[in-house]
């Protein structure tokens, strides 16, 4: 896809939710059921089902994902997306581009050790190192059009409403 493509599949969309804001509200799902070994949680993903459980640094044996860690993949998965469709958009070429996403969690706040320690993913950073002959500043204004426009980084920002129903 070039920018001229990019542009034309983008357009109608633009369009579109100009004229009707409800059109733009998009669903999005995730399911999963926890009726594996206990605690852990299936997740199922595009062709996959991974399998979440506690990290070793809570009580886990390595042997499952960490839900921080998928976190971390969804992220850098959104953010690497954006950067790439950003760049396209705006002319600059990205020959390859490698992503890193990084950050630390305080297990006491998990655990309930400490109720000061915040519980969740803090410090969350992500770097991105491209091939490109693109100058620093626009280098700069990728780095802040993808972090603006990302999805899920953008949905960090506030807790998600957890339910718990009788079946």
């Amino acid at each position: 896809m070039d920018a001229h493509e990019l542009r034309a599949a983008q357009a109608p969309l633009k369009e579109r939710y100009k004229q009707s804001g409800a059109d733009a509200a998009t669903p999005v799902t995730a399911t999963g059921d926890g009726s594996g070994p206990a605690p852990t949680f299936s997740v199922r993903q595009t062709g996959a089902v991974t399998r979440a459980g506690l990290h070793a640094a809570t009580g886990g044996d390595g042997s499952d994902a960490c839900s921080g860690d998928m976190l971390l993949e969804a992220v850098l998965a959104c953010a690497g997306v954006t950067l790439r469709a950003v760049a396209l958009a705006s002319g600059v070429e990205l020959r390859s581009v490698e992503g890193r996403a990084e950050a630390t969690f305080d297990a006491r706040g998990t655990l309930g050790v400490d109720r000061s320690v915040p519980v969740g993913i803090q410090d969350l950073a992500l770097e991105f190192v491209a091939d490109t002959d693109a100058t620093d500043q626009q280098l700069e204004r990728l780095g802040k059009m993808a972090e603006r426009y990302c999805v899920v980084g953008q949905s960090l920002a506030e807790p998600p409403a957890i339910r718990v129903r009788r079946a």
